[in-house]
């Protein structure tokens, strides 16, 4: 069994996240506790015990523990079936954290997987965008031969949610190492700028247009979709999500959420400055993708390098889970102003 202690590292719901994908992908019983034990209120909230469950539903586990602001889990997998499988947030709680809690886990499934979140967030403060996994997250992927498809029904904010989102994955079991030393040659910035109910304000052309002028200061051309939505009736809101793609393959991203009493352009700007931060210094990774591609890199084999901007609590976290639950080899290393992580081979 694993015994896992929550408040390790980030002390956050990344490691409740991560330790039950690798428990479900090993086939052991993981007893983690502590759960959230860093973070202002500690304990299950509705999107974790739902990303629990959904995964239990994809390889019919028991559960012990499984109940709101719950401290403690036991988790006991047992075959990774597939098929169609639901799950329902029913709060504005991440959809986009729940997918990455099960994704790891579709890839060892007996067949392929059709997972439709509802009643969830789409883009929400503390969690990547929807967007940024569709055209970063799983582009990056890609290159390791995962093959998952994502689509939206409906946009979903704070403080109602009620977005929905479809992840179809295909099984790979064996994942390719993910190599990316080079930065290369700058190809497109593209972008996609989101808002729900808010066209008459103009709010994604004013995010779209404050994000490009911030590119702009330093040299940077961009190409940034406008999508005024009218999916969710219930809840407006808005998103911008940024991606720039080089020649030899390195795909960094950035996103912004709109918020009460945020102005679109701060929304922009802040998205466009995070983008900045990750070309002027030529990474090949950007530090959300960096401990995103912790898990995948740990499963895959051989060698997997890449290079990224700073070492945040959460690749901390997962470097640290992914070494303790699969007796994977990290090494984290300063070269130039970038750190270069890297999986070993096993010998």
């Amino acid at each position: 069994m694993f015994e896992i202690d929550g408040s390790q590292k980030s002390g956050s719901g990344t490691i409740l996240r991560l330790a039950v994908a690798l428990a479900a992908i090993k086939s052991e019983p993981l007893h983690i506790t502590n759960i959230r034990q860093n973070r202002p209120k500690a304990g299950l909230k509705p999107q974790h015990l739902e990303s629990v469950f959904t995964a239990a539903k994809l390889c019919n586990a028991e559960l012990k523990g499984a109940t709101l602001e719950s401290r403690e889990l036991w988790f006991t997998p047992h075959e990774i079936r597939g098929g169609k499988v639901e799950a329902e947030i029913g709060t504005a709680g991440s959809i986009p954290m729940l997918l990455m809690t099960v994704l790891p886990i579709c890839l060892f499934a007996k067949e392929s997987v059709q997972l439709q979140v509802s009643k969830g967030g789409t883009d929400t403060t503390h969690a990547p965008t929807i967007n940024y996994l569709r055209n970063v997250f799983l582009p990056a992927l890609r290159r390791m031969g995962v093959e998952a498809e994502l689509s939206v029904q409906r946009y979903g904010y704070y403080p109602k949610g009620n977005g929905e989102a479809t992840l179809t994955v295909k099984p790979t079991p064996k994942l390719q190492p993910f190599r990316l030393e080079s930065f290369g040659k700058l190809q497109t910035i593209q972008g996609i700028s989101t808002c729900t109910f808010l066209a008459d304000r103009k709010v994604a052309d004013r995010q779209a247009k404050t994000a490009t002028k911030t590119l702009a200061t330093k040299g940077y051309d961009a190409n940034i979709k406008i999508l005024n939505d009218a999916s969710n009736p219930v809840q407006k809101g808005s998103s911008i999500a940024l991606w720039a793609e080089t020649d030899s393959g390195v795909i960094l991203g950035s996103d912004a959420i709109g918020e009460l009493r945020k102005m679109a352009e701060a929304v922009g700007m802040e998205a466009g400055e995070k983008l900045l931060a990750e070309l002027e210094v030529h990474a090949t990774v950007d530090e959300h993708l960096a401990d995103m591609l912790v898990p995948y890199v740990a499963l895959s084999e051989g060698t997997s390098t890449y290079l990224t901007r700073e070492v945040t609590e959460h690749l901390e976290a997962n470097i640290w889970l992914a070494e303790k639950m699969l007796g994977a080899r990290f090494t984290v290393n300063r070269v130039g102003g970038l750190y270069k992580v890297e999986k070993m081979a096993e010998n």
